[in-house]
C-alpha cells in the first residue's frame, strides 16, 4: 500500500470538512429535497402541487424553481408559517410578496432560456429574483424602497444566489447600461407602460407587467423586428408603481 504522509491526511480531513461546511450551505438553500424530514420544503412540495401545477402551470423549469426558492426565508418571521399559502403576504414598507401562482404565472409567461439575461423592476422581498435566478443566467434587479432593496440583497447573498445583481433606485428607467435584456419583468402597477422598458427590451424578448389603476391586468409585451404587440391575460392586483412614472403628462 502507497504511503500517505501525515501532512496529506490532515489536508484530505480539511477537505472533507469543507465539503461538508458546503453541503451544509446548500442544504440552507434547497432544503431536504425529497420532502422526508423537513416542514418546509414539505409544504413547499405541496404549494407546487396543488397551487401551481393544479391550475395549469407547466413550464418544467419554473416548477422546478419554485420547488427549489425558500419563500419563508424571504418573508418576515412573524409570516414564515404562511409562507406556502396561496396569498400574498405583507414584507413591510406598504409592500408585498406576490402569491406564489402569480410568481409561477409570470415567470412562464417569460418564455424565458438558461441564457438569458432578465430585469426586473420591483425587487420586493427578492424572492421573484431567486425563482428567475434558477433558471436564467443573469438577473438585475431595481427597488425603490432602500430598505428592502437592502434586506433583498442580503438574503439573496446568504442564500448562495451569485447571478443577481440588486439596485435601488427607480426602475421606470430600467438599466440601460445592461441593456438589451431578454426578458423583463414589473411587479408593480403602473397606469402605462414605461417606454423606457420596451426600449431596453431585445428583439423576441417579453416584457410581463401588471398595468392599471383600481382595475389592472398583466400585459404581455413581444418586441419583435416588425415592431411590439400586447396580449393583455389575467385581471391581477399588484401595488401601484412609484418614482417617476407617476410625473408623466397626464398623471396626477
Amino acid at each position: 500500500m502507497r504511503y500517505v504522509p501525515r501532512l496529506s491526511w490532515t489536508l484530505i480531513l480539511i477537505a472533507a470538512l469543507a465539503g461538508c461546511a458546503l453541503e451544509g450551505v446548500r442544504e440552507g438553500r434547497d432544503g431536504d429535497l425529497t420532502g422526508a424530514n423537513d416542514p418546509q420544503t414539505r409544504a413547499r412540495q405541496r404549494m407546487v402541487a396543488e397551487q401551481i401545477t393544479a391550475r395549469g402551470i407547466t413550464n418544467q423549469a419554473v416548477l422546478d424553481a419554485m420547488r427549489r426558492v425558500p419563500r419563508h426565508r424571504f418573508v418576515p418571521t412573524s409570516q414564515a408559517t404562511h409562507a406556502y399559502e396561496d396569498r400574498p403576504l405583507q414584507i413591510g414598507h406598504d409592500q408585498t410578496i406576490s402569491q406564489p401562482y402569480i410568481v409561477a404565472y409570470m415567470t412562464q409567461a417569460l418564455g424565458l432560456s438558461a441564457g438569458d439575461r432578465v430585469l426586473e423592476v420591483g425587487t420586493g422581498s427578492g424572492y421573484q429574483a431567486a425563482v428567475l435566478a434558477e433558471i436564467v443566467r443573469d438577473v438585475y434587479t431595481i427597488e425603490i424602497v432602500p430598505e428592502l432593496a437592502e434586506q433583498s440583497e442580503k438574503t439573496l447573498k446568504t442564500l448562495g444566489y451569485q447571478n443577481v445583481k440588486v439596485r435601488h433606485g427607480d426602475g421606470y428607467r430600467g438599466w440601460p447600461e445592461e441593456a438589451p435584456f431578454d426578458a423583463i419583468i414589473v411587479t408593480a402597477a403602473p397606469r402605462f407602460i414605461p417606454q423606457p422598458l420596451i426600449d431596453q427590451l431585445a428583439v423576441d424578448g417579453r416584457l410581463v407587467i401588471p398595468v392599471g389603476d383600481w382595475y389592472q391586468e398583466l400585459v404581455i409585451v413581444t418586441k419583435t423586428a416588425e415592431g411590439v404587440t400586447e396580449h393583455r391575460t389575467i385581471p391581477v392586483r399588484f401595488v401601484p408603481m412609484t418614482g417617476e412614472v407617476t410625473r408623466e403628462p397626464g398623471m396626477p
